[in-house]
């Protein structure tokens, strides 16, 4: 099937080494075994901005953040990203020129419209110009993290949100998790908590990670972080009683707690 000679999404990889940013050159983005997800924010208000890169960045996400239309527009096209986080009332251009721009010039970058904007007027005209998904402010960090992953699923043409650890399924759709078959009743963060380890299943989540995604910012002082530690022992004991003694999430001293593949009966 024919294509446009250069479309911005093929310009990316060329144009990653030739132009500004960290996040373009670091090792991680341009990893072949593994895909990246590197998000444009697109955010006039700095305390907004700063607060969902905190976030991502928590997440594992790669970040970049313009506060401008047309800067969002060129960072777009120079680099590739795997969704644009893109808000409507912007200094220079409006957030619907944006997606309009990137639609004409055939970029399916997914867009996620983060406004204050919450009007069904306004929502039906954001899809309607090719977004992805639409969230008002203010907004649920949980919720914003999920809709992302769901998003990207979606574009890397993943179906339903299932990741598994030997005889452990854990449905991040359903928010439901089994073992061998059996529902593991889990409180809403130990779910929580369980969720962060499979999006990451195999690589280390730290204990701020976790504090950032389940607590306000002002909860994240020393005594609160150990919180982490006695909602990560009962969610184990309740995967090792569930499954006979099998233990699905070790410490990684230094690093945090992962999810593997059963290590046997401890």
């Amino acid at each position: 099937m024919k294509s446009p000679p250069r479309t911005p999404r093929e310009h990316a990889r060329d144009a990653a080494g030739e132009t500004k940013g960290s996040d373009a050159r670091s090792p991680s983005a341009s990893s072949t075994d593994e895909l990246a997800t590197r998000i444009l924010v697109v955010e006039d208000d700095r305390a907004a901005a700063a607060a969902i890169e905190l976030i991502l960045r928590a997440e594992g996400f790669e970040c970049e953040t313009t506060d401008l239309g047309e800067e969002g527009l060129e960072i777009s096209r120079a680099r590739e990203h795997e969704l644009v986080i893109l808000d409507l009332d912007l200094p220079d251009i409006d957030g619907y020129e944006v997606l309009r721009r990137l639609r004409d010039a055939r970029d399916r970058t997914p867009v996620l419209i983060l406004s204050g904007l919450a009007n069904i007027d306004n929502r039906i005209k954001g899809l309607g110009y090719g977004a992805d998904d639409f969230m008002t402010k203010p907004f649920d960090k949980r919720e914003l993290i999920a809709r992302i992953r769901a998003i990207v699923r979606r574009d890397r043409g993943h179906g339903q949100a299932r990741v598994t650890a030997g005889r452990l399924s854990i449905n991040m759709d359903t928010k439901s998790a089994e073992i061998g078959g059996k529902p593991v009743h889990l409180t809403g963060k130990e779910f929580a908590i369980l969720e962060m380890l499979a999006s990451r299943k195999g690589q280390p989540v730290s204990k701020q990670s976790f504090m950032t995604q389940l607590y306000s910012a002002d909860a994240g002082d020393e005594p609160a972080s150990k919180i982490i530690d006695v909602f990560m022992s009962k969610l184990r004991k309740k995967l090792m009683d569930a499954s006979g003694g099998e233990n699905y999430i070790a410490t990684i001293w230094g690093s945090g707690y992962v999810l593997r593949d059963p290590a046997g009966r401890d």
